[in-house]
C-alpha cells in the first residue's frame, strides 16, 4: 500500500503537540526493563528534549522523531550497517538491551500504523555487500526510507564499485530511481587519516550537474533537482537532518541522498535544534545564512562559505576574536548546488569578499566543485573578482596521524580565514 506523498516543495515538519506525542512513546521504557545507568540517563535527557518548553534537541533526538515520524505517517524505515543499532559514537540507542536478561528492546516499534513499519539491524563488515543488498530493497521498495550507515565515513570505499556503477548512473543506465540514503561519518578532529574524510569531494565529482548552468527561475531549480543524479548533504544543525531525512519520504520522486554526518557534533553544546525547528511550516534549508549580531551588511568585510563541522570552529574563534564583520554562512546541500541561495547571500554582502573555508586539504573535499559554481553566480553578477581558498594545504593522505600537528593546522587555518 502506498502511503501518502507530499509532493515536493511541501513542508516536511511535523504539528508540535504531535510531535511530543510521538517523542514520548519512543522514550517510553517497560516497567521492569533495567537499563544501562548511561543509557537510562540518555533516554532521560531525551524524554525532557521532547516533553520541556525550551528544552533543545541534540542530533539523536532529532534522527530518532525523524524515523518515528514516517513510520507515524505509513512509511518503512529500514536501517542497516556496522554499527547502526547503537551508533558508531554511541547517540542512536535504537535497540536497548535489558541488563540481566539481554532481552531487547525497540523504543519506535511503540509507534503503531497500518503500514509503517521501523526495522533496524547490524551488518556483517562488508561495505560492498551491504550496501548493495540495501540499493536493491530501495529499488523494490521505493516508498521505504532505506538507509545505510558506514561505521566511519573513510570505509565507504570497500563499496566503490556499488557507487559508481549502481548508485551514481543507474537511473540513466536502468531508467530505475533509488531513494538510497548513505548515512558517512566525516569530519577532522585528529583522529588520523583512517577515521576523518568519507572523501566529499568523490561524491560531488560523480553528480551530473553542469557547473556553468545558473537556473535563473523556479522552474530551472525544479528541473534541475528533478534530474540530478544524487544529493549530496553536509548538515550542521539537528532540525536540518530530520527535514532531509522526512524530504527523502515526502518527494515523488526518488534520488540517492548522501549524507556527511557528523562526530563531535553530535553532543556539541552549540549543535541543537528547538523542537519548533521541526514543526509545521518548517523544512530542509539547503543554505544556513548567518543570524549573528554583525555590522550591517554593507559594512561586512568577508563572507565566509563553508559546510559542515568547521562552522563550529568558525563560530567560536569568531567569538574569541570578537569579530563582527566577517559573516560566516553554511552552505548545507552541496549538490544540487543552490546557486540562487548562494547569489542572495553574496548580493546581500556586496561590499564583501569572497572565501571558503574548509577542514579537508585543498585537493580533497569540496574546494574543487565549490569554486567553479561560485565563479559562475560571480560572472552572473558581473562581478571581477574570485572566490579565495582557506583550509589546510593539498595532501596526499586525508589527515595526520598526529593530534599536535591536527591542531596546528587547525589554529592556521583559523587564523588566515578572519586575517
Amino acid at each position: 500500500m502506498k502511503p501518502p506523498q507530499a509532493s515536493e516543495h511541501k513542508n516536511t515538519g511535523v504539528a508540535l503537540d504531535h510531535l511530543r506525542e510521538i517523542g514520548r512513546k519512543i522514550t517510553k521504557i517497560p516497567d521492569g526493563f533495567q537499563l544501562h545507568p548511561v543509557i537510562q540517563k540518555v533516554f532521560e535527557n531525551r524524554a525532557l528534549m521532547y516533553t520541556k518548553e525550551g528544552e533543545k534537541l541534540d542530533w539523536g533526538a532529532a534522527e530518532a522523531l525523524a524515523y518515528a515520524s514516517l513510520v507515524d505517517e505509513g512509511n518503512v524505515v529500514r536501517i542497516s550497517g556496522q554499527d547502526v543499532e547503537r551508533g558508531t559514537f554511541s547517540h542512536r540507542h535504537a535497540v536497548l538491551h535489558e541488563q540481566n536478561t539481554n532481552e531487547l528492546y525497540i523504543p519506535t516499534k511503540n509507534i503503531k500504523s497500518d503500514t509503517g513499519f521501523f526495522h533496524i539491524c547490524n551488518s556483517s563488515l562488508s561495505e560492498f555487500g551491504v550496501l548493495g543488498f540495501e540499493v536493491g530493497y530501495s529499488l523494490q521498495n521505493p516508498y521505504s526510507l532505506v538507509v545505510w550507515e558506514a561505521q566511519f565515513g573513510d570505509f565507504a570505499n570497500g563499496a566503490q564499485v556499488i557507487f559508481d556503477q549502481f548508485i551514481a548512473s543507474g537511473e540513466t543506465k536502468w531508467y530505475r530511481q533509488s531513494g538510497i540514503v548513505v548515512l558517512l561519518p566525516h569530519g577532522y578532529e585528529g583522529q588520523g587519516p583512517e577515521h576523518s574524510s568519507a572523501r566529499i569531494e568523490r561524491f560531488l565529482q560523480l553528480t551530473n550537474e553542469d557547473e556553468e548552468a545558473f537556473p535563473q527561475n523556479l522552474e530551472m531549480i525544479k528541473k534541475k533537482t528533478a534530474t540530478i543524479n544524487m544529493q549530496v548533504v553536509n548538515c550542521t544543525t539537528p532540525a536540518n537532518f530530520f527535514h532531509v531525512l522526512r524530504r527523502q519520504c515526502h518527494r515523488d520522486y526518488r534520488k540517492p541522498l548522501i549524507v556527511f554526518t557528523p562526530k563531535s557534533l553530535l553532543r556539541h553544546k552549540l549543535c541543537v535544534s528547538s523542537m519548533e525547528e521541526l514543526a509545521t511550516d518548517q523544512k530542509f534549508r539547503r543554505v544556513l545564512p548567518d543570524t549573528s549580531d554583525l555590522v550591517e551588511p554593507s559594512k561586512v568585510r568577508k563572507v565566509l562559505f563553508c559546510s559542515g563541522k568547521v562552522y563550529y570552529d568558525l563560530f567560536l574563534k569568531r567569538e574569541e576574536i570578537n569579530c563582527r564583520d566577517v559573516a560566516i554562512v553554511r552552505i548545507e546541500q552541496l549538490a544540487p548546488f543552490p546557486f540562487n541561495k548562494v547569489c542572495d547571500v553574496i548580493v546581500k554582502y556586496s561590499n564583501a569578499s569572497i572565501v571558503w573555508v574548509q577542514e579537508e586539504p585543498k585537493n580533497n573535499g569540496p574546494w574543487s566543485f565549490i569554486s567553479p559554481r561560485i565563479a559562475t553566480i560571480l560572472r552572473y553578477l558581473n562581478r571581477n573578482d574570485r572566490i579565495k581558498y582557506v583550509g589546510r594545504e593539498t595532501a596526499a593522505s586525508p589527515a595526520t596521524g598526529f593530534p599536535a600537528q591536527h591542531k596546528a593546522e587547525l589554529d592556521g587555518f583559523l587564523v588566515d580565514a578572519f586575517a
